[in-house]
């Protein structure tokens, strides 16, 4: 494409100079023709979103099952709002929007069904084959169990948004000793994928991930809230109590006296998001202008995560998370429900493991000739991309009594 439309929608605008530039990425893992019109971030983008792992992400937990209301968040709705937010932190500051909204639509991609209860329990039951974590299991899905391609298991993504994915929290290993930082073995699947294509886990990642990390923060802390608001386990006066939520609260209804909870509850989550949003960028403004870094090398090697909320609100934001585990997290119901998907996830495991051939046909192939390590890998695999509902239908199908998970 030439003349005066050449670079329209292309996504090569112009960046910070500590940006990701996409021109300058480091390429696939499988090398491929580049795309005339899309960047590398772009095509990973749209590569993650026609994804069967996406689609998925529809009926898997987040906090409150599917079934128990069509309001609730799902891993899918709060993919799409953690990426909204990345979005706009990385145009604050002139990163590359797009590798930014990769990383956040990637980042839940290893979720078991029933939220972080489907991942306890796999982690405990896998103890003995280097255990279950799912950042790993997202690197697993798209390197490896993403099965679409003629040339290529795995999505093939671009190293950078493969880097964000795996260490969008911070380096996974300390630099000087090669230990992990938290002083666990290093997941299995992300120490055999960096032995082949290196992801440099002893340095930190690029604000583009970063910016990605601290959204999952903020979407998190911000509609759990509404979610348990709109429950009936968290109410106005517990909200009133709680670090950021209440203060919100406070203001909304100095402003509003009167207002009908379902705009209450919208108006008081809206500004704890604003405030959390306005808090990071003038924090990493800060940071920014003090480091000063001259190219997203000079990122990796900054030493410090320098997305990230001022020291103030991080206190603040973590009592909020304190309030949010005790009422919300760990509520009797809640727990109840967790304790019902536990025994669902662990009956699976130990059937699959017991007969492989009741896996599908494409699961059991060979399952029945694996030393006892590998099938338990496999079986974790196919549990791991389970959703809520396809579990609860496999269970029914294994079982005379399947709970209800209410």
């Amino acid at each position: 494409m030439a003349g005066r439309f050449a670079n329209i929608g292309f996504g090569f605008g112009e960046r910070a100079v500590f940006a990701t530039d996409p021109a300058r990425s480091r390429g696939r893992l499988k090398d491929e023709p580049e795309s005339p019109t899309r960047t590398p971030f772009q095509r990973d983008r749209d590569r993650i979103v026609h994804s069967t792992a996406f689609r998925r992400l529809k009926h898997k937990t987040q906090v409150f099952f599917s079934h128990e209301g069509d309001h609730y968040r799902t891993r899918l709705t709060h993919t799409i709002e953690v990426a909204q937010i990345a979005r706009a932190l990385a145009r604050a500051f002139r990163l590359d929007d797009d590798l930014a909204e990769a990383i956040a639509l990637v980042h839940d991609f290893g979720h078991t069904p029933f939220g972080h209860t489907g991942e306890d329990v796999l982690d405990e039951l896998m103890a003995d084959h280097g255990g279950f974590d799912h950042n790993a299991q997202a690197l697993r899905v798209v390197t490896l169990l993403e099965r679409r391609y003629a040339e290529f298991d795995g999505l093939n993504l671009s190293w950078e948004t493969l880097e964000g994915l795996v260490k969008h929290n911070g380096p996974l290993v300390d630099r000087a000793t090669g230990a992990t930082l938290d002083g666990k073995t290093l997941p299995r699947a992300i120490a055999a994928y960096v032995a082949s294509h290196d992801l440099q886990i002893d340095r930190h990642a690029s604000l583009e991930a970063q910016v990605a990390a601290i959204a999952d923060d903020i979407a998190y802390n911000t509609h759990d809230i509404d979610d348990g608001l709109r429950a009936g386990l968290l109410t106005f006066e517990m909200l009133a109590e709680a670090p950021l939520a209440g203060e919100a609260l406070a203001l909304v209804d100095t402003r509003y006296p009167g207002l009908d909870e379902a705009r209450r509850a919208h108006e008081t989550t809206r500004r704890v998001m604003t405030a959390m949003v306005e808090d990071v960028i003038g924090q990493t403004g800060a940071s920014l202008d003090r480091i000063a870094p001259g190219s997203v090398e000079d990122v990796h090697d900054a030493g410090e995560t320098i997305v990230r909320f001022s020291d103030d609100m991080a206190a603040r934001e973590a009592g909020l998370k304190r309030f949010l585990f005790g009422r919300l997290y760990r509520h009797e119901a809640v727990m109840r429900v967790r304790a019902q998907a536990e025994d669902v996830v662990r009956d699976l495991y130990r059937r699959f493991m017991q007969t492989p051939a009741l896996m599908g046909r494409e699961w059991a192939e060979d399952a029945g000739r694996m030393d006892e390590p590998e099938l338990a890998i496999r079986v974790a695999d196919y549990i791991a991309g389970m959703t809520d509902t396809f579990a609860l239908d496999e269970h029914r199908r294994l079982f005379d009594r399947t709970p209800e998970l209410r």
